[in-house]
């Protein structure tokens, strides 16, 4: 007796849309992403470092312009990545067929984000002004410092006291900002006052002689000392003198060093450095006599007082 054994199967349909839809958008994302992430890495790994060392070679004298070009051409390479990654993933048609939606994507942004698409134009343009550099000592409305770096939104200032500010780059670019030692020379002034009866001619020599000890004071224009000011009880003379670059050297230890010589030539010489001014009063001076046992008054209305004082205390009747 045979047997025949049928086969046993289940037929395959077609597979319904709304199975195949999750699984087609999670290739899509994953087909972004590693495409994204992969043309980022390699353009980090040559575009990269070949536009670094070209701008650095460029401007060796300019960090501003390779901190900044580090800065945005990281954020440039991610873009241009994203974009890639987006047409791999079949997503180039958003950038045809959904123009209305970008253009309200683009406007929401940009309303959202206007101080901070300020804050970044500011900023290019702080990098592209050739007197505005890393390193820069600078003084504007609300501070000074040294210009440390430029980012996309504030730019990072290290204060005297080695704080760190971080100021809008729309703050910087939208208000006056002073470079005192933007130059290859900067003046120092110091105010020294005299008595009236010292030697003031002799007091503007030494004054020179002073500020010509400096060994980073320029000799031309020569350092001088003008009579600044008549006061009521002194004069004030006023040192000038200029020294060779100042954003290289330590401004508060010249002004101390020629305070300090100064001071030692005065003495020297005998003039008095800041004396003290007379003054006049006038008013009333009363006097307050004391006697042995420290009670303080006259002493005949004292005694007059304690006579009277024994005469009106009496006892109670017994």
């Amino acid at each position: 007796m045979s047997r025949t054994s049928a086969p046993v199967g289940i037929a395959a349909g077609p597979v319904p849309e709304e199975l195949l839809a999750p699984a087609d958008a999670l290739v899509d994302v994953a087909v972004f992403t590693v495409v994204t992430v992969a043309v980022y890495l390699l353009a980090r790994a040559t575009v990269f470092p070949l536009a670094v060392r070209a701008v650095r070679s460029r401007n060796r004298n300019n960090p501003t312009i390779q901190s900044a070009t580090e800065t945005y051409l990281a954020v440039l390479l991610a873009a241009m990545a994203t974009v890639a990654g987006m047409l791999a993933a079949g997503y180039g048609a958003v950038f045809s067929e959904s123009a209305l939606l970008i253009a309200a994507l683009t406007f929401a942004v940009g309303t959202a984000g206007r101080d901070v698409l300020g804050s970044l134009v500011s900023g290019l343009f702080l990098v592209a002004d050739p007197d505005f550099n890393v390193g820069d000592w600078i003084r504007w409305s609300g501070g000074e410092g040294v210009v440390e770096a430029v980012d996309f939104r504030v730019t990072r200032i290290r204060t005297l006291d080695y704080e760190t500010l971080t100021v809008p780059n729309t703050e910087l670019t939208g208000n006056t900002i002073t470079r005192p030692y933007g130059r290859d020379r900067f003046r120092i002034t110091e105010t020294v006052h005299l008595a009236y009866d010292d030697d003031i001619d002799r007091a503007r020599e030494l004054i020179v002689e002073a500020a010509e000890a400096e060994p980073r004071a320029l000799p031309d224009p020569a350092p001088e000392a003008r009579v600044a000011d008549l006061g009521e009880g002194t004069v004030a003379l006023r040192a000038e003198f200029l020294v060779r670059e100042p954003a290289d050297g330590d401004l508060l230890g010249i002004r101390s060093r020629f305070r300090a010589r100064v001071i030692d030539r005065f003495e020297e010489a005998g003039i008095t450095l800041g004396p003290a001014s007379d003054r006049e009063l006038s008013g009333h001076v009363g006097v307050t006599v004391a006697d042995g046992d420290g009670n303080r008054g006259a002493g005949g209305d004292r005694g007059g007082d304690e006579d009277r004082g024994g005469d009106a205390t009496t006892g109670p009747a017994e």
